[in-house]
């Protein structure tokens, strides 16, 4: 480990082994800390003070399960603010959780980055139940449809129990509505047992609202920078050290202690931090050398959203180290193509020629044109930068959620133009990334919704919430109550939502693009430096050729069937698929099994539709 952060001491509650436990808080404006016991019996002790502001202290008699409170200065009580157990909520005291587990996966490693095909739920809305063990009752059927990697949006624990995460409070504990940190553990080990790697969403640039306990612990906050939520966490200030270690030892709690494969780090251009060594690049040290000592492949994945290419740039080269991290742009441009919209961000969008460099280099905005929805040019050149480094995903919960109606897309667009949308994803030479309800077409809404308990907050949250889409992202109308209960059942994928022709004709198709994407030589690798994109205005076809002449992937976006010359690459090309044919609940194929190619081959496709053709041996 290297020194600063790494080398302090742990924050919050570990178990040692037998009944003994090890407690540290960091409280450096305090002269006194004790920790109050508060079951299954009542005792208070104190904690020694050491160096740098750390309270330490070990308990003979605290085995898993024991509940506590720290007190802070010999009368204020508080849970810990780096609790990994909150079993009653943000107010009630933390537990005291058995560090290690009994993995029955005991030889998984891991997945690759490149064999990624991503999955992303919300646990509340993902079943009736909204827990982790009825999630994981769902996942065979994940795994048979060729999803690799399930991400899970943040399930650290937030206040009450209807939230989309990223208002936790307590970045190591899981959500006790959920299941808590043993249910989440059975979660893990069963993606682990079905082959599939866990990535989990985590919140290290901001804390929610309700129920936050860490300015009173110590210097976490800084006045120095203001982000969208506040004031911003104190990663470059006075005794950032220990700000940053507390966030470090989170997300290596989620890796090491629950089996987690990769972290997908939320908004990572907020994490304001200006000195020599960020806190981004610290935490990436931190994971690798973490998947070295326990021989295992753990990712970083950023939302980083301003297109800059230093956050996967290797550490040794100037940049930030992380794995991949999501491209908006290629969903932006494919949702303004499909739509047509125009509001808030898609102002920058909607020609083919926008979704044709998306498809090509991983993003739009590299440097080279102003944006007119920041004001502003932005971006770096993609060009150098692999395949594996990009997520991208027809759609996601945030452009989903941070919409007035939070309609899906299978709601915006057509049934076909919806299996468009998703062939173009999960053939692209990138990771795709699934929302949970895309393989049937769900037309459930995503609202975004809360339950804090403060009618002051909860107010002030409406009001923003309102302001927030009708000014930022240029969506008229008024959302509806995120804090009504309703709001949030509205939101629950319901069993019977998979059924029918049309919803199994999407999964059928869905099913067979993952698997070829598997399989097939020119699909397997998200390798951009071997596609070849042409974009034609009439008809309103991208020309992808993959794999250097293995596979020609023909996406139409045109309102009418197109019969007619249109320039190939050379070659014969075998029909594959067509996303119009009755399998996938379309009308019926329209494509011609075998071309040639040539400046003008003969070509049919079906509106709004794709063709996936594979190269024929001379």
């Amino acid at each position: 480990m290297s020194a600063g952060a790494l080398a302090l001491p742990v924050h919050g509650a570990r178990h040692l082994g037998g009944d003994r436990t090890r407690f540290c808080v960091w409280a450096p404006a305090h002269e006194r800390v004790d920790i109050r016991i508060t079951a299954p019996y009542e005792k208070s002790f104190p904690l020694q003070k050491g160096a740098d502001g750390f309270f330490l202290g070990v308990a003979d008699n605290a085995p898993p399960g024991t509940r506590y409170l720290v007190r802070l200065g010999g009368d204020r009580e508080s849970p810990d603010p780096a609790s990994l157990s909150q079993p009653d909520g943000v107010s009630g005291a933390s537990e005291v959780v058995e560090s290690g587990y009994d993995a029955k996966a005991r030889y998984w490693m891991g997945l690759p980055l490149a064999d990624y095909a991503l999955y992303e739920l919300h646990v509340g809305t993902f079943t009736p139940e909204g827990t982790f063990d009825a999630a994981a009752r769902q996942l065979s059927r994940l795994k048979d449809l060729g999803v690799t990697a399930v991400e899970v949006m943040p399930v650290a624990q937030f206040p009450g129990t209807r939230n989309w995460g990223y208002d936790g409070v307590f970045p190591s504990a899981a959500q006790n509505s959920y299941g808590g940190p043993e249910a989440f553990r059975r979660f893990v080990d069963a993606c682990h047992e079905r082959g599939m790697a866990v990535v989990l969403d985590v919140v290290y640039n901001h804390l929610g609202p309700e129920g936050c306990v860490l300015a009173e612990f110590g210097p976490y906050f800084t006045d120095r920078y203001r982000n969208p939520w506040g004031h911003a966490l104190n990663f470059d200030g006075p005794h950032s050290d220990a700000v940053r270690a507390f966030f470090i030892q989170s997300a290596l709690w989620w890796v090491e202690g629950c089996g987690v494969d990769a972290l997908r780090l939320d908004a990572t251009s907020t994490i304001l931090d200006l000195s020599e060594r960020p806190f981004l690049a610290e935490l990436a040290e931190a994971v690798s050398a973490s998947a070295r000592r326990t021989n295992r492949l753990v990712h970083l994945i950023a939302e980083h959203l301003r297109n800059d290419g230093r956050v996967v740039r290797p550490r040794e080269m100037g940049g930030l180290g992380l794995d991949a991290q999501w491209s908006d742009d290629f969903h932006h441009a494919l949702h303004a193509l499909l739509t047509g919209e125009t509001a808030g961000y898609y102002a920058d969008f909607g020609t083919l020629q926008d979704f044709a460099q998306a498809y090509s280099e991983g993003w739009v905005h590299d440097g080279t044109r102003r944006s007119a929805w920041r004001g502003r040019t932005f971006g770096t050149g993609a060009g150098q930068i692999p395949g594996r480094r990009f997520v991208v995903y027809w759609q996601n919960h945030d452009q989903v959620g941070n919409r007035s109606e939070g309609a899906r897309a299978g709601a915006l667009v057509s049934l076909e133009a919806h299996k468009l949308a998703l062939g173009a994803t999960l053939l692209s030479p990138y990771l795709p990334m699934l929302f949970m309800g895309d393989e049937h077409g769900a037309r459930a809404p995503f609202h975004f919704f809360a339950d804090f308990s403060d009618a002051g907050l909860r107010d002030a949250v409406r009001t923003g919430r309102a302001r927030e889409l009708k000014e930022h992202f240029g969506f008229p109308g008024s959302p509806p109550d995120p804090f009504d209960p309703e709001t949030f059942q509205a939101c629950v994928l319901e069993p019977r939502s998979a059924e029918g022709v049309s919803a199994q004709g999407v999964a059928a198709l869905v099913r067979e693009l993952l698997r070829l994407r598997r399989e097939h030589r020119a699909f397997k690798e998200p390798a951009k430096e071997r596609v070849r994109v042409r974009a034609h205005s009439d008809p309103p076809v991208l020309c992808v050729e993959r794999g250097g002449g293995a596979g020609l992937l023909l996406l139409h976006f045109g309102e009418v069937p197109f019969d007619g010359p249109l320039p190939l690459p050379t070659g014969r090309w075998r029909l594959l698929l067509d996303s119009a044919d009755a399998r996938w609940a379309g009308a019926g194929a329209a494509a011609v099994p075998v071309l040639a190619g040539t400046d003008s081959t003969s070509v049919r496709l079906a509106p709004k539709s794709f063709a996936l053709y594979e190269g024929m041996a001379p």
